[in-house]
Formats: C-alpha cells, sequence, structure tokens
C-alpha cells in the first residue's frame, strides 16, 4: 500500500508501474514457507490441482505476478473493451444527447434537475462520469440561461446521479474490476449497485437542493457546442437499446441459471438466451448496437473503436496490474491474518474496506484507483470466512471511492471548469454532497446485508 500510493502520490509514477512495483515487491517478500501454505489450503479445497500447486510455487516472482495480471486481463479484456467502445459510440452518434433531450422534454424546464440526474444515473452505466459531464454542460448551462435560475442545482444533480452509478454499476472499469475480484455475479453487482445508487444518490439531490438555497452560481458567458449538432439524433428507442441491452441479456441469464444448474436439458431458445447473456457477449452485442446510428459514417464508425481502444487499453492496463497486486497479495496468506484479527468482529468489515478505499481516494485522486487498491483486502475479508456476501464488499468499496473529491482529482477539476465554478465554491458543494452520498451509501449497505444476508 506505501509502495503504491507513495508511488503515485511522492513519486508522480503512473498508476500501472506504482500497481506493477507493489505486486513485484510483494511477491519477492512473500515467503516461500508462506505461499506453500497457501496453495495447500487451496488443493484441500479444491481450487488447484497438486500439480498447478507445486508449479506455480516453483515460479519466480515475477511469474507469479505476469500470471496474476494475465488472469485479470483474460476475466475483463473483453468487457472493458466493449463497454469503452459502447460510451464512445453512443457520444458520437449523438445516442446520449437524444436520451437527455428526451428526458428534458418529459420533466420540462421547472423539473430540469430531475431530468438531469435521470440521465446522468443511466448514461454513467456505460460511460464514465468525466465524459458524461462534457456531454450534459452545454444542456444544463442552455437550460439555466433560459430559466435564469437553479444553475447550481443543475450541476449538482448531474454529479449526484452520475457518480454513483460510475462506483456502483458495471461496465464501468472500476465496479466491473471488483466484481471479477470478488467474484460478485455481474447480474446480481449490476442490480444491487442500482439498487443502493440509487438510495445514495436521492441523498445527494437532497443536499443539493439545501446547497441551491444557500449558494448562488451564475451561469458563465461561455457557449458550449454540443455533441453531435452536425447530424440528427439518432431514435430515442435505438439510443436506449446499448444501454438496455446488456442489462436485460445479462438479468435473462441469471435468471436462468438457477434452473439449468441441476443440467436438465436445455431447448434452443434457452440456449441463444444462455449464449447471450453471458457477459463478454452481452456487452459486444450492446457495443454493435452502440454503432449501428453510426453505419454510413465510416469515418465517425471509426473513430469511436480507435478513441474507445486507445483509451481501453490503458484502462486495462491499470486494472490488470491491479489484479497482480491483489491476486499476488493473497498469496501471502493474508487472508489467515485477517481472520484472526477480525474474529468476533466482523460488523466492522464492511467500514473498514470502506474507510480503507476512502482512505486511498481522498489521498490520490482517482475513485477507480481507490477501488482496485482496496479490494484485494475485501478479498481477503472474503478468504478469511466472512459470512458477508461479496456483492456488500463491492457497494462498500464502490460507496469508499466517494469521499472525498478535491484539487488532486482530474473528476474536480473537469465539474469546476466545465461548470463555470471557482474551487473554493466545488469544495463547499459538490465535495461534501459526494461524501455524503458515499456515507449514506455504506449505511443502506450495512442495512441491506443486515435483513437479507445473501447465501454465498
Amino acid at each position: 500500500m506505501v509502495i503504491v500510493v507513495g508511488g503515485i502520490l511522492v513519486l508522480r509514477l503512473h498508476v500501472f508501474l506504482a500497481l506493477i512495483l507493489g505486486a513485484m515487491t510483494v511477491a519477492v517478500l512473500t515467503p516461500e514457507a508462506a505461499l506453500q501454505r497457501v496453495m495447500e489450503a487451496r488443493v484441500s479445497r479444491g481450487e488447484l490441482t497438486a500439480k498447478a500447486a507445486t508449479k506455480l510455487v516453483s515460479k519466480p516472482p515475477a511469474g507469479r505476478v505476469a500470471d496474476e495480471f494475465g488472469r485479470t486481463c483474460a476475466n475483463l479484456g473483453i468487457l472493458i473493451a466493449m463497454a469503452t467502445i459502447l460510451g464512445q459510440a453512443m457520444l458520437l452518434s449523438g445516442a446520449a444527447e437524444a436520451i437527455a433531450a428526451a428526458t428534458l422534454r418529459c420533466v420540462g424546464a421547472t423539473r430540469a434537475h430531475w431530468a438531469f440526474f435521470a440521465t446522468s444515473f443511466l448514461l454513467c452505466i456505460p460511460v464514465m462520469l468525466d465524459t458524461v459531464m462534457y456531454l450534459l454542460a452545454p444542456l444544463f448551462k442552455a437550460v439555466a440561461r433560459r430559466t435564469g435560475r437553479n444553475y447550481l442545482l443543475l450541476i449538482m444533480c448531474t454529479v449526484a446521479g452520475g457518480t454513483i452509478t460510475h462506483s456502483l454499476v458495471p461496465p464501468t472499469p472500476g465496479p466491473l474490476f471488483v466484481a471479477g475480484e470478488l467474484g460478485v455475479p455481474l447480474g446480481l453487482m449490476i442490480g444491487m449497485g442500482t439498487g443502493i445508487g440509487l438510495g445514495a444518490a436521492l441523498t445527494g439531490v437532497l443536499f443539493a437542493l439545501w446547497s441551491n438555497q444557500h449558494h448562488s452560481i451564475t451561469v458563465p458567458i461561455d457557449e458550449g457546442i454540443l455533441p453531435g449538432e452536425a447530424h440528427p439524433l439518432p431514435a430515442l428507442w435505438l439510443s436506449f437499446l446499448p444501454v438496455l441491452l446488456p442489462i436485460v441479456l445479462v438479468g435473462l441469464d441469471a435468471m436462468l441459471s438457477p434452473t439449468l444448474a441441476g443440467g436438465e436439458a436445455i431447448s434452443g431458445f434457452a440456449w441463444v438466451l444462455k449464449t447471450a447473456g453471458d457477459k463478454d457477449m452481452a456487452l459486444t452485442l450492446g457495443a454493435l448496437a452502440a454503432l449501428i446510428p453510426l453505419i454510413g459514417r465510416r469515418e465517425a464508425s471509426s473513430k469511436a473503436v480507435c478513441s474507445a481502444l486507445s483509451e481501453g487499453a490503458v484502462i486495462l492496463l491499470i486494472i490488470g496490474a491491479g489484479g497482480a497486486f491483489g491476486g499476488v497479495l493473497q498469496q501471502t496468506g493474508i487472508a489467515s491474518e485477517l481472520a484472526a484479527s477480525f474474529r468476533g468482529a466482523q460488523v466492522w468489515a464492511l467500514p473498514m474496506v470502506f474507510l480503507v478505499t476512502a482512505l486511498v481516494r481522498t489521498a490520490q485522486g482517482s475513485a477507480t484507483v481507490a477501488m482496485i487498491t482496496a479490494a484485494p483486502i475485501a478479498k481477503a475479508l472474503i478468504a478469511s470466512g466472512t459470512p458477508i456476501h461479496p456483492v456488500y464488499f463491492a457497494m462498500a468499496i464502490g460507496c469508499g471511492s466517494k469521499p472525498f473529491a478535491w484539487m488532486n482529482d482530474a473528476g474536480f477539476w473537469i465539474i469546476t471548469r466545465l461548470s463555470g465554478m471557482r474551487e473554493a465554491q466545488t469544495l463547499r458543494t459538490v465535495s461534501p454532497m459526494m461524501a455524503i452520498q458515499g456515507v449514506v451509501g455504506l449505511l443502506i449497505t450495512m442495512l441491506v446485508a443486515w435483513f437479507f444476508p445473501l447465501s454465498r
């Protein structure tokens, strides 16, 4: 943890390099005896064969890091590539703008803050929050100029809706990595993240309404340029299709899985649903659906794919390095140490994971990096035998990535610059709102875990 966070903050290393150095250090310092004990335990649980365990123990430290890096990339590589293509294509085709415009028409100018809240909540499932802010900033400026009021409310409701799904609902990279690392089914992660996230996000709206009464923000004079102005917007159903199609397919797969668990014969229709509901296939179909409005616009389609893959490659390298760091950390036997430390104090497991994520987030700025760094701790707690379902750890990590947004966070500057606020204004309004959302999200998670203790 010191090498990863210190490397980013003090030495200004790239996140990928800091995580790989942390993983290498852990692998080098892991005693062979400890590694042998962990492998024997995994063999006894049926996770590895004796031959595979012996081979892994004999590998050099760098080889074990590479194995864990490759495992993570194999699990998440297609997902991340398709998710970035989906998001980029929705922006370039005007699908995201069409969703925003339709929501505004439905609620009207007087309730425009709910339109921006709902639009941001939905769009940040496949698209990064920073990108959604670039899309919606010209729209909430135009609405504020037209109505002459509630500019701060529009800004804060946009952030309130998007920041939660950015950290709780796949396929954005942070929750996607956490779900894969903790073994949470994608359908369960999407459903739980949407439900808990909505509760936390509505708390953000309440704080935004209060802030709007106590602070005044003037709409900047600059005129934004709307994406997609040069081309007609796609039909609304086609705009929603890339977002809803993967969610529906993954949900149907989750519903079919218990039915097919007993090995019953599967019908042709069920086989199609099962195949299409696989997370990699569902996201691929979603990405193809996002590219449909770009048919006939070869240059825009090529740009969407190329820029998305460039962005996705960097994200995948970071997440792969995070997976390597977490994997070699598990090989040290940390799970048994945490089990001994937390025996009789399982009630503090979720708050501890939340606190670790929040500290890393506050220290280095990135919510995604904080989630990647905290996931190995949660994984070790799960391996130690805690009765808490992994999905609740995933929720605690996502909520912990909200406090506290300040000057070391790129998103803080994007919100500040696009809205025209001063740094002090953002610190007094948006930053505490996000922190409150995170804390409320943790409390909701703990309540849901108490009343609905899912079986593992």
